[in-house]
């Protein structure tokens, strides 16, 4: 299930179009399965996290697009796209699923006939009541400056502030996700006035965002002040250029890693090449996800010039000088705990042992919309090896926690299985506190290490033993200084307030000088 479309005049036929009459900004691509205005407010996007990917000079920019979407989809399994540009006019595809399922072959075809000049990509998750054709992404409209697709990663703050201050105005929106707020920013009259009306509309926003925005002569990325998600631009074997949220993507090119996007710039990729300004100072100190490398990120990725799987051996090394234990042998939680247990064994000299067997064919539990779906998925993706862990002291290694109930199931299968004792070593600090910056660690009351003690959270998922590395092991293990890090999912410390976001222009007056 997908839709495709075009804006602008002398549309095909078959296309999907809608032209509704708004306040400075026209939305004239269907965006089906959001329900009425009303109906989106009540249900508006929170928090998601996505990967984002942007082609440009190649001849091939939509199968491109393609392959480096097909190598971030651990980043987002809901839905995708895919919007083009002909020099002229932008196109796009996007539908529900998994990579190869929205994007057929004849899909492809279709929008390679389009796509001569450049592309951009999205994959994403979404939270609970947000999964819904209207929200995925790229975002394709018209408004008084021509045409732009949109594709974001991370989450707004001040959303909803700006959201409001738009409905009041009368403006209408067509999906219950963040980015649109962005979209609503750049067309209005306010921010159209501006030198540079795009850096204009990113000094709006607060919170994370990388961004990748696709104009029918260009594509400019963005990446907010703090440095949340991670971005960066590579240069392909043809001549190219090219975005992406991980280095993966431009691995599965054979692309050359040019750089990290800076913190509070945007980059213009162009037929003049690629051009720089920035729109914000670089946050000090930045504010980098650490959760990317515990988690997210694919164990091939350099994430904040650091190599994740690398990272995550360190960090399951480290957990083992933290909370030792005599055992038979050392068993991941796949695929997440694999690195880390790898370092854990080599750490504490006890064997390394495969005692559960994933199915590749089934996606990662933690980024499904609904627990009843999480715990489904788990069963079918994990099995246990009876054989192995029976009678067996094990220590089982696992990157996090969050809400607690699929990793019980895990435990009780291992138990029921015949393991004598169960040590669970977590490689990251409990998870104390949601993420308002594009994680999804839902409500306080539904982590399982809010408001519990370690010995009361052992005894919920029924192991013999629990430790969780230190928040200062955590940092120890990260190539940069640890105030460049984002850790507020375990402490609480939120470098922005989450309650109390600004709407207005969040840069000092001294960065508007550069505009003129």
């Amino acid at each position: 299930m997908g839709g495709s479309w075009g804006v602008g005049p002398s549309l095909d036929s078959a296309a999907m179009t809608r032209n509704v009459s708004l306040p400075v900004i026209v939305e004239d691509a269907a965006r089906p399965g959001c329900g009425s205005p009303a109906d989106s407010h009540a249900e508006y996007e929170k928090k998601e996290k996505c990967g984002v990917i942007a082609v440009w000079g190649d001849s091939d920019a939509v199968r491109k697009t393609y392959y480096a979407l097909y190598a971030q989809q651990h980043r987002g399994q809901e839905s995708a796209g895919i919007s083009v540009t002909d020099g002229k006019k932008l196109f796009c595809h996007t539908g529900m699923g998994l990579i190869p399922e929205v994007f057929t072959a004849d899909v492809l075809d279709d929008l390679s006939k389009h796509g001569a000049r450049g592309a951009i990509g999205h994959n994403r998750y979404s939270t609970a009541g947000g999964s819904m054709l209207c929200n995925a992404q790229p975002l394709l409209t018209a408004y008084v400056g021509g045409q732009v697709a949109l594709g974001h990663n991370g989450n707004l703050i001040n959303a909803d502030a700006l959201r409001l201050d738009f409905e009041r105005a009368g403006h209408l929106f067509q999906t219950t996700s963040d980015t649109e707020v962005i979209i609503h920013l750049l067309a209005s009259p306010l921010q159209q006035r501006q030198p540079d009306p795009l850096a204009a509309t990113l000094r709006r926003l607060q919170g994370a965002f990388s961004l990748v925005f696709l104009f029918p002569d260009r594509i400019e990325v963005a990446r907010d002040p703090w440095g949340w998600r991670p971005l960066v631009i590579g240069k392909l074997p043809g001549g190219g250029i090219m975005a992406a949220s991980e280095t993966v993507a431009l691995d599965v090119l054979g692309a050359e890693l040019i750089r990290e996007v800076e913190p509070g710039e945007i980059v213009t990729i162009s037929d003049r090449g690629v051009e720089s300004r920035r729109f914000a100072a670089t946050a000090r100190p930045p504010a980098h996800c650490v959760f990317e490398h515990v988690y997210f990120a694919n164990p091939a990725s350099t994430i904040f010039g650091q190599n994740v799987q690398i990272t995550r051996e360190a960090l399951g090394a480290r957990l083992a000088k933290e909370a030792p234990v005599l055992a038979d042998f050392v068993m991941p939680m796949p695929d997440s705990g694999r690195s880390a247990a790898a370092g854990y064994a080599q750490a504490s000299g006890l064997p390394y042992r495969e005692g559960i067997v994933p199915n590749r064919y089934v996606g990662r539990t933690f980024i499904k919309p609904s627990q009843a779906e999480r715990v489904a998925a788990v069963r079918l993706k994990l099995n246990v090896i009876a054989e192995i862990v029976r009678g067996k002291k094990v220590v089982v290694v696992d990157d996090s926690v969050v809400r607690g109930t699929t990793t019980k199931a895990k435990m009780d299968q291992i138990r029921q299985a015949g393991a004598k004792e169960i040590h669970l070593r977590i490689s990251c600090p409990p998870i104390r506190h949601p993420c308002y910056f594009g994680v999804d660690f839902a409500t306080r009351d539904q982590l399982i290490a809010h408001n519990r003690s370690v010995d009361e959270v052992a005894k919920f998922l029924g192991v013999d033993s629990l430790h969780y590395l230190s928040l200062e092991g955590l940092l120890a293990c990260m190539s940069r200084p640890a105030p460049n890090y984002c850790t507020a999912c375990y402490s609480g410390d939120y470098r922005l307030d989450p309650e109390n976001p600004e709407t207005g222009e969040i840069v000092e007056g001294e960065q508007l000088k550069i505009f003129g």
